[in-house]
């Protein structure tokens, strides 16, 4: 059927099933073309190109006051386009008409209040958002947690008939005290970042900020001599050098628990973070744009629209975004570096992706432990495996012996040197990993099956990976490694059990298929373990040997060695 009689039939379907608002009987411009360039721009929605979108929906406009949904996807269209002000203009001239009520209208019509500090002005908004119809569970949360911001903003109080939003709760009124300078705030903070269940971390940037703001310099020193580069959040460690480096005075240019706006950009990003943890990268967007409107000074938001980009392939956006990150942003700007060189990767090759980052990191004079560490892990990621050992021996040589980072770092070298066949490096790294942490089920996991791919202490093996199992009784991997050591004692049957659980689990890896071929063979269930290895065969990223194996067994079976 032609593209255009399809677009027409989708044009009389909405015509005549969806509800019209209309301002006279004439439907003189309701016409086909105008919902042609609506339906564009949805198409164009849905493929997440808002800008083509912004010009189909600003071509339509006469549907504005006519069509309920037009609104709501003209409104979305000029915010993830950073276009808030229009946004919000465009809410402001058709308040109270019924196409505004839907929850992002108003939604934008409190944060204009906010960016304004008119608090009084935000109330009422807010009150009159609690009385939509059909508001969705998490949006009440929002509500819920504006109000009491809006109230404290306003009555320089906590309130007290507030609703607990557990952890929620927790980050807000943190963030309501520090404003407000109260005696609890610190106590609030020290429970928030030492919290066992949930890494908080993050919030030691905050902490940072408000103990500068009140010039306990010394007590934010502390803190920071404490972290290191390597296992820190991309935002601590940026906070981390500026105090490192006499530049104090940054942590409070860029926040300040005292500013209203800082507040609630912050929480807003709490909520964009949690809508892409989910994968919804709209609606998380949606309130990041909204969080960098209310504070644009902190622009190291701006990673996770970055993030939303990339996991959403729209890489170009991505590379545009990550401008934002200057050289004078230390850490966010090495950010940069290393996101761009794996949108290279995407986009071009391996090779080129390499070859940028290699060439970035060659022109820092004194590079810090972090973007060392980094650079050892994109070469161990694309198999240079003697140029990763090169840079994990650096850091391991330039630690204290004693380090907390120590066991991974010779985790990641070990198995470097495991990857060359360097093997007595190898197995010396990982026990001595194992030292400093022996219920490292990876760890243990990876020794094990390096000593069973080389028949070697096999007895030792097992009970390793049986450690590793108890403590990880989920992982694929793990689970993959215990049922490979039963098929190497010949214990067929604790071996299917295993490997297929495995191949549930990871139904797409090649080894894990290949082994559960394997096994299926040594149980005479010949036919079936035809169907696994030939699953090897169909899969991405299968390395030459494999294949080349796989297609010797499924000619000849598994050969007697």
């Amino acid at each position: 059927m032609p593209i255009k009689k399809i677009i027409l039939i989708l044009i009389i379907i909405v015509f005549y099933q969806t509800p019209v608002v209309c301002e006279s009987n004439s439907f003189e411009k309701f016409n086909s073309k105008n919902l042609s360039k609506y339906f564009s721009g949805i198409v164009a929605s849905e493929n997440n190109d808002n800008k083509t979108a912004l010009n189909f929906f600003n071509s339509s406009k006469i549907l504005l006051n006519r069509h309920n949904p037009f609104l709501k996807k003209y409104l979305y269209s000029l915010i993830l386009q950073d276009k808030i002000p229009q946004a919000i203009n465009l809410v402001k001239n058709n308040y109270g008409n019924e196409n505004t009520n839907f929850f992002d209208a108003y939604l934008l019509l409190i944060i204009d209040s906010l960016k304004k500090n008119d608090f009084y002005q935000a109330n009422l908004y807010l009150r009159e958002t609690s009385n939509l119809i059909e508001l969705e569970n998490f949006n009440l949360v929002i509500l819920e947690s504006l109000r009491q911001f809006i109230h404290v903003f306003n009555e320089k109080k906590i309130l007290s008939d507030k609703k607990n939003l557990g952890k929620l709760s927790i980050i807000t009124e943190t963030f309501q005290r520090c404003y407000l300078e109260d005696d609890l705030t610190e106590s609030y903070f020290s429970n928030l970042i030492n919290d066992n269940e949930t890494d908080y971390t993050r919030y030691i940037f905050f902490y940072l900020s408000y103990l500068v703001e009140n010039e306990r310099i010394n007590d934010a020193e502390i803190i920071v001599n404490d972290l290191d580069f390597i296992n820190n959040t991309l935002l601590l460690s940026q906070g981390k050098s500026w105090i490192e480096n006499g530049q104090i005075e940054k942590l409070t240019q860029f926040f300040s628990c005292k500013n209203s706006n800082d507040v609630i950009s912050e929480f807003l990003f709490l909520i964009s973070n949690l809508y892409s943890s989910d994968d919804n990268f709209e609606k998380s967007n949606f309130y990041l744009y909204l969080s960098n409107y209310l504070n644009p000074k902190f622009v190291f938001n701006l990673s996770l629209l970055v993030e939303n980009q990339y996991f959403n392939e729209e890489y170009k956006k991505a590379s545009i975004t990550l401008k934002n990150f200057k050289k004078e942003h230390d850490f966010y700007y090495w950010y940069r570096v290393k996101k761009q060189a794996q949108i290279l990767g995407k986009l071009k090759n391996e090779e080129e992706s390499l070859t940028y980052i290699r060439d970035e990191f060659e022109k820092i004079d004194q590079p810090n432990n972090k973007q060392i560490f980094d650079i050892a892990n994109f070469y161990k990621s694309f198999k240079r495996y003697e140029e990763a050992i090169k840079y994990y021996s650096i850091l391991i040589e330039s630690l204290d012996q004693y380090s907390e980072i120590n066991s991974d770092l010779l985790y990641r070298r070990g198995s470097s040197y495991e990857r060359v066949k360097n093997y007595k490096k190898a197995d010396k790294d990982l026990l001595e990993a194992l030292s400093f942490d022996p219920d490292d089920a990876y760890i243990l996991n990876y020794l094990a099956y390096s000593w069973l791919e080389r028949n070697n202490k096999i007895d030792d093996a097992i009970k390793m990976l049986e450690k590793a199992y108890s403590l990880k009784k989920n992982d694929p991997y793990i689970i993959d490694s215990v049922g490979w050591a039963y098929y190497l004692i010949d214990d067929y049957l604790k071996a299917e059990k295993f490997l297929k659980r495995a191949v549930e689990l990871m139904p797409e890896d090649p080894i894990v298929n290949d082994h559960y071929g394997d096994i299926l063979w040594k149980l005479n269930r010949k036919i079936q373990a035809r169907y696994f290895w030939k699953n090897v065969l169909k899969m991405d990223d299968v390395e030459h040997k494999m294949i080349k194996d796989v297609k010797i067994k499924l000619i000849k079976g598994l050969v007697k060695s």
